[in-house]
């Protein structure tokens, strides 16, 4: 099989997961779905868009490794929906300003927000698409060097260090997606680890030892709601090729 190799390096990176409250919190791993909106986004498609989008999210597989461990941080902010532009016409569709239900303070408070982060890593991603159709690997190679918009790392904040194709093989072949990551060279800062992160389809029959979990990490792109979960192996690697 043949795989796409990303190297995911920027300041700060957000795999979004489930909302909880005032916290967007974030998984270790980034969801297919917003693997699915990285290529989208490169390619120059829309949300209006839905079959395309829905069919490419079910072609994409991937496993991915952290090569430089990041640290979480958590931005703190607050959002004044009592601000005369708050309260005037806004982004509605009958021309009535439309505010949060409750009370005045739920309605024209101010409101908290924490957002979640991986801030100074660096990941390595190998990415298959099942199946016939398009985009081909081919055309994903294209559109991120040449992408159609510009490219972020979960949240519009988090824009990449780096383009995002591999320099030097950016479409390798093996095995399977695990086979192929192992393969690929670690970029190090100065670690001396001799394992790393990484996850992989569940489905894979591996030597490694591994964790198998639930995520919650597919779209359904008309609704535009998260929705759908599969199964992921989680574990650490060996270095393989330095």
């Amino acid at each position: 099989m043949k795989a796409l190799i990303l190297r995911l390096d920027a300041p700060m990176m957000s795999f979004g997961t489930v909302l909880v409250d005032q916290h967007g919190f974030i998984d270790r791993f980034p969801g297919v779905s917003m693997l699915c909106g990285l290529i989208a986004n490169a390619l120059g498609w829309h949300h209006k868009e839905f079959d395309l989008l829905q069919t490419l999210q079910s072609r994409i597989s991937y496993a991915a490794r952290w090569d430089v461990h990041p640290e979480r941080t958590v931005d703190y902010h607050t959002v004044d929906l009592g601000q005369p532009k708050m309260r005037e016409e806004g982004w509605t569709t009958q021309g009535e300003p439309e505010h949060r239900a409750g009370g005045p303070d739920a309605r024209f408070g101010t409101h908290q927000r924490y957002r979640h982060y991986w801030a100074d890593g660096l990941m390595t991603v190998a990415l298959s698409l099942t199946g016939e159709g398009t985009p081909s690997l081919d055309d994903v190679v294209h559109a991120l060097r040449y992408p159609a918009r510009p490219l972020f790392l979960g949240r519009k904040t988090c824009l990449p260090s780096r383009p995002l194709l591999d320099p030097q093989s950016p479409i390798v072949e093996g095995d399977d997606l695990l086979s192929i990551l192992i393969k690929i060279p670690i970029w190090e800062r100065g670690d001396s680890r001799d394992d790393f992160e990484a996850c992989w389809p569940a489905e894979l029959e591996s030597s490694q030892r591994a964790h198998i979990r639930r995520v919650y990490d597919l779209r359904d792109w008309h609704n535009q709601l998260p929705t759908g979960s599969r199964l992921r192996a989680e574990g650490l690697i060996g270095k393989g090729h330095t």
